[in-house]
């Protein structure tokens, strides 16, 4: 699903990823940890064609999409690739029902498809009573699912999710990382996690572990299967 091969990324004379190469199967839910500054978030706006590498190649459900034009690459991003942030980023003028059917009328959508597709997910969701409601009238919880609804509409090969977890109390995370899980199960979907939450990361299939820029840990072994020897 994606494939990075010796990712380097500088500022200036700070190197701040030097040489990643990362596997990610379809359906794995994929833990990135490590320090502050570590290049977590670097790693994955690279990995979301938000940010290019300085060399290598980022492969992503079988494109390679170094090699795409700028208008290539940003209707790919926005058909291939659902992204969820620390604090949502909802709209704050608009629903949840019209928050979420923004990236299908990007995509080309009409009014009535896009409308049906962003209803049955906040059905998924559990928020079809929440519809009407602006984000202000939206939880904690509630506006990070509704983000998730809207990372999803387009139904992309994978989600990113960066700290999205990182506003929310213990109850309303909880939910939401339980929520991943129960969206790769009916979704066949793939997400990769940049978090801090060491309880997160524990249920994760695989936890990769950054430090320095660099991949000290691939967690390989998985959280299902024991490491031999």
């Amino acid at each position: 699903m994606i494939q990075l091969e010796g990712i380097t990324k500088s500022f200036g004379s700070l190197q701040v990823l030097r040489g990643i190469d990362m596997q990610i199967e379809k359906g794995e839910v994929v833990s990135i940890v490590g320090p502050s500054g570590a290049g977590k978030t670097t790693l994955l706006q690279i990995m979301g064609t938000l940010d290019a590498p300085d060399t290598g190649m980022v492969r992503i459900d079988g494109t390679e999409v170094n090699r795409l034009k700028e208008r290539e690459l940003s209707a790919f991003r926005n058909r291939r690739i659902g992204f969820v942030f620390q604090f949502h980023q909802l709209l704050p003028e608009f629903t949840a029902l019209e928050n979420v059917m923004i990236p299908a009328f990007i995509a080309g959508s009409g009014q009535q498809e896009a409308k049906s597709a962003a209803l049955d997910m906040l059905n998924l969701m559990g928020l079809a009573d929440r519809a009407s409601h602006k984000p202000s009238e939206l939880s904690g919880g509630e506006k990070q699912r509704v983000a998730v609804a809207r990372a999803l509409i387009n139904r992309p090969a994978v989600v990113l999710a960066d700290e999205p977890s990182g506003s929310l109390d213990t109850h309303n995370k909880d939910e939401l990382h339980q929520l991943f899980f129960d969206l790769r199960d009916r979704l066949g979907q793939t997400f990769v996690i940049v978090t801090h939450d060491e309880s997160l990361a524990r249920i994760t299939d695989r936890t990769i572990h950054l430090k320095d820029g660099a991949v000290v840990d691939a967690g390989l072994c998985g959280q299902k299967e024991e490491c031999g020897g």
